[in-house]
């Protein structure tokens, strides 16, 4: 594997990613994805399994195109692994747990009415703002595990 190579894929995975999370992802497979039981299991699932697809529908041309020599096992190593993390941290109480294992529970709730010192308006309601810190701590966790997917892919 080369840096270049490695490169190309992390940001081929990146892009994918952040399209599939927020373009391809349909508003019931969010709404649902963190909801008790198999409604919310199956949810998280459609949403992984076209968000993988995404990536795999984006990554092959940019392997091509570059003259990239990518293994099959590699490639089925390093989606499995991001697919799996993916779904797991889209179950949402999971990602919450972890949070405050770690001592990030405030951070957790930053931007949402469940934080101590929560954004209002005028009237004294929560105020429209960009982003949670419950959002901020899903995408850190899918980066993370696109930069392993990327070594996987590239290594495998």
């Amino acid at each position: 594997m080369d840096a270049a190579t490695f490169a190309a894929v992390f940001v081929a995975l990146f892009v994918a990613h952040s399209v599939g999370d927020h373009w391809v992802q349909t508003s019931r497979q969010s709404a649902d994805k963190g909801k008790a039981g198999w409604t919310g299991r199956l949810a998280d699932a459609r949403h992984v399994a076209s968000l993988t697809a995404t990536k795999l529908v984006l990554l092959l041309p940019v392997a091509y195109l570059l003259g990239l020599d990518l293994s099959v096992i590699g490639l089925v190593a390093g989606l499995g692994v991001d697919a799996v993390t993916h779904w797991w941290a889209d179950r949402r109480s999971t990602l919450a747990r972890l949070a405050k294992a770690v001592g990030l529970a405030d951070f957790y709730a930053l931007g949402t009415g469940a934080h101590p010192v929560h954004p209002v308006n005028t009237e004294g309601k929560p105020a429209a703002h960009l982003g949670t810190g419950a959002y901020a701590l899903d995408q850190s966790f899918h980066h993370l595990w696109l930069l392993v997917a990327a070594l996987l892919i590239t290594n495998v």
